[in-house]
């Protein structure tokens, strides 16, 4: 098997972001698959000729279901293919790219990992939001906020994440965050306390919008904000009264 496969994070949305290897190998790519949060205008950097695969999932919505995208993977390596797996953020960070490797190594197929520019420090980041500061918190702990769709109940234990977890990095959660609310709130977490959300963070379409958890939920709709996003909850969220945007 001469093929080599790369799980490439696109990083948070700016292309500005992408890392020169990561660019240096999607130039010279045979084959491109995509996920939905990797930045379009990367692709007008693969070269002529080369086969483009969406493999986007984004809520219900999966061009692709994870064993096809593993298949072929294994498939275009066996054919001695350059594949770039181009993956929002950083392929490991909750993007199942430690699975995909999983598989490629069972099969014998050469993989190899280029991090990206995580979207869980670098979107509260360029909102002005540090995730840890001297004066509020030296810890940091970061979640997701949508489970696997095979799964029937959730792992994770919401209220056990109130207090001695630093600041909350909540991803993909926008949708789960009147749940994700109650549950902290019965947890013991004090319903005033400061929150964020940022919508579409580090491109032209960000929005912000600073609350506190009891009012994640109304804060969400009340806004329009929508995937991608993340929540930021504790009091470093409001740093960004100070700091302001930025980008």
């Amino acid at each position: 098997m001469t093929g080599k496969v790369y799980l490439v994070g696109a990083g948070p949305g700016d292309p500005g972001l992408f890392t020169i290897k990561g660019m240096e190998l999607l130039r010279s790519a045979d084959v491109v698959m995509y996920d939905a949060l990797a930045n379009p205008e990367l692709l007008k950097e693969c070269r002529e000729g080369a086969e483009l695969i969406d493999a986007g999932k984004r809520a219900r919505d999966h061009h692709l279901s994870q064993w096809q995208t593993n298949e072929l993977l294994v498939k275009y390596a066996k054919e001695g293919k350059t594949v770039v797996r181009l993956k929002g953020g950083d392929p490991f960070l909750f993007g199942r790219g430690a699975e995909e490797a999983e598989e490629l190594r069972k099969a014998g197929a050469e993989v190899h990992v280029v991090p990206g520019v995580s979207s869980s420090i670098s979107v509260p980041e360029l909102a002005g939001i540090p995730v840890t500061h001297r004066d509020h918190t030296s810890l940091v702990t970061f979640i997701t906020g949508h489970e696997k769709a095979d799964r029937t109940e959730d792992r994770i234990d919401w209220k056990a994440l109130v207090g001695g977890h630093g600041t909350l990095v909540i991803l993909m959660g926008l949708g789960n965050a009147g749940f994700i609310s109650k549950q902290l709130i019965e947890g013991g977490m004090s319903p005033d306390t400061p929150a964020a959300i940022i919508s579409k963070g580090s491109t032209p379409d960000q929005k912000v919008a600073v609350t506190t958890v009891s009012g994640l939920e109304s804060a969400i709709k009340d806004n329009g904000l929508e995937p991608p996003g993340i929540m930021v909850i504790g009091s470093v969220a409001k740093v960004r009264d100070i700091l302001g945007d930025l980008a």
